[in-house]
């Protein structure tokens, strides 16, 4: 396990140093304009990585079992959390979205620190209840009410793109401990009915379907943003215009220091540099799977499979919607894009892996459980 935690912690250094830096060139316009400090985003990125690493050591370091003992708890903070941040007064209204909570100088978005509580959540209930899985009042039916309700909460926000994510995230923990596809199948279908719902309600998200599907002729409204995406991408070519040469980030891509910072890359240092971020994404999701793979124990195995999930889907998923392959969602790429409570959860996240790697197993120990159920024995 050492060497895969070697692998894993160079992996996440490499995509947090080359994030600060091509935050740096990405935000150095808009700090200028807006804030007349050409540094002031990666400034302040800086102090989120002080308290980033201050909280992957502390979630490295506390006994595995402390969070299993407390998930509830943890949970129920962030549903709460979750309800504070529609409170008008409490809650801080962006772009007409509710994601944030202002503590002091900072600005904290609980919906980040909810996906861990949810991760918890599920390999808790996992671990105690595997045997009875692939029913489902028994088995699935309290997860997925857990998930229900913290969806609602999300979209309420509206978030809708946290709430794809950790469906996926959930659905798929679920189904390796052991529950049946039919069960899971019909759940899917119903929440996919019920946020389409929401989304028809939206104007806003309706703009982005619609730009999706026709980028073309929304160039210079709701598509804007994927069309200079696009083209930075195709400006920089196998090798790239150089670094800090990107054109897109004057103005042209709103976002480049946060959603939108992998086409910045593109356009500064090629296809090259952006098969390197996807190779590093790809290399923390074997870790991670190799780490899920020798846990000790249940709760250990589907913690680090629920952080795995979370962590390269939301960065497949970036990397969708900036080629244009999903609709406009508004998730960062992890350890590279701006934003201090996505930084501090996904460096807790790779704590957490490296805590569960500690308390490995020998992987020729013949009393290790599989990741994946026998469903053998429940069909």
């Amino acid at each position: 396990m050492q060497r895969t935690i070697f692998v894993l912690i160079g992996a996440v250094l490499i995509l947090a140093t080359l994030g600060l830096i091509m935050l740096f060139s990405a935000s150095m316009v808009r700090g200028d304009a807006q804030y007349g400090n050409p540094a002031y985003f990666v400034t302040r990125q800086l102090s989120w990585m002080t308290l980033s690493l201050i909280a992957g050591l502390a979630c490295a370091r506390i006994d595995l079992r402390w969070f299993r003992k407390f998930n509830l708890p943890i949970a129920v903070i962030c549903i709460f959390f979750l309800i504070l941040v529609r409170i008008p007064g409490v809650g801080i209204e962006i772009n007409g979205s509710w994601r944030w909570i202002h503590l002091g100088p900072l600005n904290i978005q609980p919906s980040e620190f909810a996906k861990i509580g949810i991760i918890f959540t599920t390999a808790w209930w996992i671990s105690r209840r595997r045997r009875y899985m692939h029913t489902f009042k028994r088995g699935l039916l309290p997860p997925i009410a857990g998930l229900g309700l913290c969806a609602v909460l999300l979209m309420i926000e509206p978030d809708f793109g946290t709430t794809v994510l950790v469906g996926l995230v959930v659905m798929v923990s679920l189904y390796i401990g052991g529950a049946r596809l039919s069960h899971l199948g019909g759940l899917a279908a119903i929440g996919s009915a019920a946020m389409a719902v929401k989304l028809m309600h939206n104007a806003n998200r309706m703009d982005r379907i619609t730009a999706f599907l026709h980028p073309e002729e929304n160039a210079q409204g709701a598509a804007w943003q994927l069309i200079n995406g696009l083209n930075a991408f195709a400006s920089g070519g196998p090798y790239g215009v150089g670094l800090g040469n990107s054109i897109q980030k004057y103005h042209y891509l709103p976002e480049a220091h946060t959603d939108f910072i992998l086409p910045i890359i593109g356009e500064e240092l090629g296809l090259a540099a952006t098969l390197v971020v996807l190779l590093l994404f790809v290399v923390i999701f074997i870790c991670g799977l190799r780490i899920a793979a020798r846990a000790s124990d249940d709760f250990g195995r589907f913690t680090a499979l629920g952080i795995t999930l979370l962590i390269t889907f939301q960065a497949t998923i970036n990397l969708a919607v900036v080629t244009g392959s999903m609709p406009t969602k508004g998730l960062a790429l992890p350890f590279i894009s701006y934003g201090g409570s996505s930084l501090i959860v996904s460096s807790a996240m790779v704590g957490l892996l490296i805590n569960v790697a500690h308390t490995a197993r020998d992987p020729k120990a013949k009393t290790r459980t599989a990741l994946f159920k026998d469903r053998r024995r429940t069909a």
